[in-house]
């Protein structure tokens, strides 16, 4: 009896020693949205900075473009690229009238009713993808997004119920938010916080012409939202004693530098004045009080903490002298700059077409209207446009819903004229089109439920002389905002260029990473540090960052540059990207000289077009 059970533990000691694995580690993943990768520094951004130095800095990162905030929440979210996900911007063409958005087609997806009412329309799940929250919630560990509203929300967006992933926004206790469980409402109400999240307050306004923007960071809700993942959700999840995944989404730098009053009209400080620099500081402070609660609660040794920011961003220009936009005179917007939606108008005008506003129940557009987000449908009928264009900021979709291979080489044709644009990509499904690469060089065409642009525009970049040209890029930006004030969106290096670290079990210490980097791989790394088995419908996806890992294997980049043919004006749309196995990251676009970060030095036996 002695001999057999000494047997059997001697089996099940090796069985554990060869097949078994360890719980995961819990998983803290911080988005600083719209910090610049050159702004990190001891003095900036001190805790950042010592979590990178103590664990994994990444020094050749990417934002996915467009470079914008839902895009890439869907791509950490899934661990897939856009073409796969849909999420092209974060306003896109969804072909149906949205309620939630006041019945727009066109709708800004920042908002959790209209994810909502889009995730219905597109059969349940408009990424068609699984999300790593969905995934872990469904093996049984504990997970929450708290933050920005619209990308805290994307980690798990199917669950609306408030049961599963906890989610806090900035419409927690509102109209429209994903309610709370009763736990954490108890929770909340022991520790005095309230279970409604506080508005941006002084944080919110973003002026105007004539007034300038905020003059505070986003200090306050910022406040709640630290308090709630470090006093409620942090404590409830340690007493379940099951690993745990928790996204933070923190608003600041983004919503700041959006919004600063330190540069009205002016290029220089642009993004660099006061309150931006505090907005990282604010971001800064609540991934401190993130770390100090670990600490506390004896979570740290077993936590992996990611930190990575969503976009790059640039200081906005309104300049154009080949706009037709710009020579007319609108409300509210200084004598000879581009208004909202100056690409709508322009497109509008070369074809001779009426345009229509998406947001204001289509109503059409006289001479001296502007779109009232930007946002313009095309045509003699609002109801059936010809063409619908989805201002983003630094780039723009177009979309030409009949697929007239005519119209669309038309609109190519007024968009490469604008001084404003600095490359082309369009749908393979309209033919080649000289002076422009197929969406597909740019993985923006793939499985995706949603419509897929026939156009993407690039916007012109470039940086005001500082040493660190990603630090003060300027983009030309179809948006509401000021120039002066922030925005991102382009092809430009600034903006592509994000901030991506990491410290904990999983990862070597003390290690710079020059190997490409995204935020897609954050994805499918995080899905393997959580032993996660997600099924994908869709193939354009990041890698695992072995590199990374502690014992993981190196990885190799390769460099390319792919150029279109030259249209009838000579322009040619240039891509610099790299490559780590079959996982792609891009550079910079554009054409030469008009891109930030773009360099212009391949040979020409290089110009085979990618599919």
């Amino acid at each position: 009896m002695r001999r057999a059970l000494s047997s059997c533990l001697i089996g099940l000691g090796l069985l554990a020693a060869s097949g078994a694995r360890a719980e995961p580690p819990n998983v803290v993943l911080f988005i600083a949205d719209g910090l610049r990768y050159g702004m990190v520094n001891a003095a900036n951004a001190p805790t950042m900075d010592r979590l990178m130095k103590s664990g994994v800095r990444f020094t050749n990162t990417h934002s996915l473009f467009p470079t914008f905030t839902m895009p890439n929440a869907t791509a950490m979210a899934t661990g897939h690229m856009l073409g796969d996900t849909g999420q092209y911007g974060n306003t896109i063409y969804t072909a149906f009238p949205v309620p939630g958005a006041g019945e727009s087609l066109t709708p800004f997806l920042e908002n959790d009713p209209v994810l909502g009412d889009v995730d219905e329309h597109f059969a349940g799940n408009y990424l068609n993808e699984e999300t790593i929250l969905r995934a872990a919630h469904a093996k049984g560990m504990s997970t929450a997004s708290i933050g920005k509203l619209g990308p805290s929300l994307v980690f798990d967006h199917t669950a609306r119920s408030g049961q599963d992933t906890i989610l806090i926004d900035d419409s927690t206790g509102r109209a429209g938010g994903i309610p709370l469980n009763d736990d954490l409402k108890t929770r909340l109400g022991a520790l005095g916080l309230p279970v409604q999240a506080p508005t941006r307050g002084a944080n919110g306004p973003a002026g105007n012409a004539e007034t300038p923007g905020t003059l505070s960071a986003n200090v306050e809700q910022q406040a709640y939202f630290a308090d709630v993942a470090t006093k409620a959700v942090l404590p409830l999840f340690n007493a379940r004693r099951h690993p745990f995944v928790l996204v933070f989404w923190s608003r600041d730098p983004d919503g700041s530098q959006h919004n600063q009053g330190d540069s009205l009209g002016r290029l220089v400080p642009g993004i660099n004045g006061p309150t931006s620099l505090a907005a990282i500081r604010n971001a800064d402070t609540n991934l401190a009080t993130l770390l100090a609660a670990l600490k506390d609660q004896g979570l740290a040794e077993t936590t992996d903490v990611i930190l990575t920011s969503d976009h790059g961003f640039s200081t906005i220009s309104k300049e154009s002298a080949t706009s037709f936009a710009a020579t007319q005179s609108y409300k509210g917007v200084p004598s000879r700059q581009l208004p909202p939606g100056f690409v709508a108008i322009d497109i509008a005008h070369a074809l001779g077409l009426t345009l229509f506003d998406p947001d204001a129940k289509g109503a059409k557009l006289e001479a001296n209207q502007f779109p009232s987000r930007a946002n313009g449908l095309i045509g003699a009928d609002a109801g059936k446009p010809d063409v619908v264009v989805a201002a983003n900021g630094g780039s723009d979709l177009v979309n030409i819903p009949t697929g007239d291979r005519a119209l669309a080489q038309r609109v190519v044709e007024a968009l490469s004229q604008q001084d404003y644009v600095s490359g082309l990509f369009v749908s393979a499904a309209l033919g080649p089109i000289p002076g422009a690469l197929p969406l597909s060089a740019i993985a923006l065409d793939g499985s995706a439920l949603t419509p897929m642009p026939a156009i993407v525009v690039n916007f012109r970049s470039f940086s005001t002389g500082c040493a660190d040209p990603t630090t003060c890029g300027v983009e030309v930006s179809d948006t509401a905002l000021q120039q002066g004030q922030g925005m991102h969106g382009s092809f430009s290096r600034a903006d592509t260029r994000n901030v991506m670290g990491a410290a904990g079990p999983s990862f070597r210490t003390g290690f710079e990473s020059p190997v490409p980097a995204s935020n897609a791989d954050l994805g499918k790394t995080i899905a393997r540090i959580l032993d996660l088995t997600i099924p994908a419908k869709g193939t354009l996806v990041g890698r695992v960052l072995t590199e990374a890992l502690a014992n993981g294997a190196t990885s190799k980049a390769e460099p390319h540059v792919l150029r279109s043919q030259p249209d009838a004006a000579g322009l040619t749309t240039i891509l610099r990207y790299q490559t780590v196995g079959e996982t792609r990251y891009f550079d910079a676009a554009g054409y030469p000289g008009r891109t930030l970060g773009l360099i212009d030095d391949a040979p020409p036996a290089s110009s085979a077009a990618h599919h």
